[in-house]
């Protein structure tokens, strides 16, 4: 019953164009694919790995109202569809088959997803089924060749049902609970449970408010956003200081870092006051664990309700996901979210 990979993750948006302009010309994605059905179209953005889709139209218009733009489908690869599938309605999964026309299940809120099988010998991610897909004309130019994959999946759920949701994704989809992180920021908190897949390929970060604190940034996602959903993807980078350079050149905003994290930083890593230097210069953070270090920064979210946004993380050997950097990313949302309210 276990998955094995992302295959896709899909978008839906009340204004495609801006949303495809935002990753093929802010991210590099290249546009692979599109198709017209009758109340709805999609185009197909893939980089690396990583898979997006892009659906706009009448037929989306009630997850729209409720949630904004944001992830509505997240399609898992799995060793076998029809016991995986069997697994997640014994864990309490609806089944949504006879809507889409092929294996779909609920997860979290309104978001869905679509069960493929796992092809280990595919030399690119396989087109997202149910759908006649058109091939779209290729650029001159070659696509971009920054992100290698979708490295995992933010997800923000109720405060008082965070347990609940990692018990269903270990029963649903064989994904065990592979760490957790409590962080207090004076009066607000949150906790986090990060489930994955045996194969590593499929991980989510489960975040909550603690709801005992003061309502903070996650209470406001939830209330934006109508309930559970996607916070934020991540992408997995090879170089993450030129991929920041290159994308905040083509338009791409990021959450501002403030000089006092850096003088910190410098303590942390004794001897790379170089390296410091650069990551200052990029506002990007930092941390490291037992096994590496990582490098990470978080966009603005593009989007009208303020709710998903993208990271770009750049790993060393570190398995983790910048414990020390989640205070950081805390307050840097918390200021961003306070400027614009």
């Amino acid at each position: 019953m276990s998955v094995h990979d992302i295959a896709h993750v899909e978008l839906y948006t009340k204004d495609a164009p801006s949303a495809v302009d935002h990753f093929v010309a802010g991210m590099g994605f290249l546009r692979v694919a599109d198709v017209a059905q009758p109340d709805r179209s999609s185009i197909l953005l893939r980089q690396g790995g990583a898979q997006v889709i892009v659906t706009s139209g009448r037929g989306i218009s009630k997850f729209l109202d409720q949630h904004g733009d944001g992830i509505a489908d997240i399609g898992l690869t799995c060793d076998d569809v029809a016991e995986t599938r069997s697994a997640a309605l014994a864990a309490g999964a609806k089944p949504l088959d006879a809507e889409y026309g092929h294996p779909v299940v609920s997860g979290f809120g309104d978001v869905t997803h679509t069960l493929l099988p796992h092809r280990a010998d595919a030399a690119e991610p396989a087109l997202p089924p149910g759908r006649s897909w058109v091939a779209a004309p290729q650029p001159p130019a070659g696509p971009g060749d920054r992100i290698r994959l979708l490295d995992h999946v933010a997800v923000c759920v109720e405060g008082a049902r965070l347990t609940e949701y990692a018990d269903y994704y270990r029963d649903a989809f064989g994904m065990d609970r592979y760490s957790s992180e409590y962080v207090a920021v004076g009066e607000q908190a949150m906790d986090s449970i990060v489930v994955r897949s045996a194969s590593g390929g499929v991980t989510f970060t489960l975040v909550a408010p603690d709801p005992t604190k003061n309502p903070g940034q996650l209470d406001a996602f939830l209330e934006r956003n109508s309930g559970p959903g996607v916070q934020h993807l991540a992408f997995l980078v090879d170089e993450i200081i030129p991929t920041v350079r290159e994308f905040r050149d083509r338009g791409v905003e990021f959450l501002a870092t403030p000089g006092t994290y850096y003088d910190m930083l410098a303590e942390r890593f004794a001897g790379m006051s170089g390296e410091i230097a650069e990551l200052r210069t990029g506002q990007i953070l930092a941390d490291r664990d037992e096994w590496g270090y990582l490098l990470q920064l978080f966009s603005r979210s593009p989007y009208e309700r303020n709710t998903l946004f993208y990271e770009l993380i750049q790993r060393q050997g570190s398995r983790g996901f910048g414990s020390a950097n989640i205070r950081a990313l805390y307050e840097a949302v918390e200021r961003d979210r306070l400027a614009v309210g």
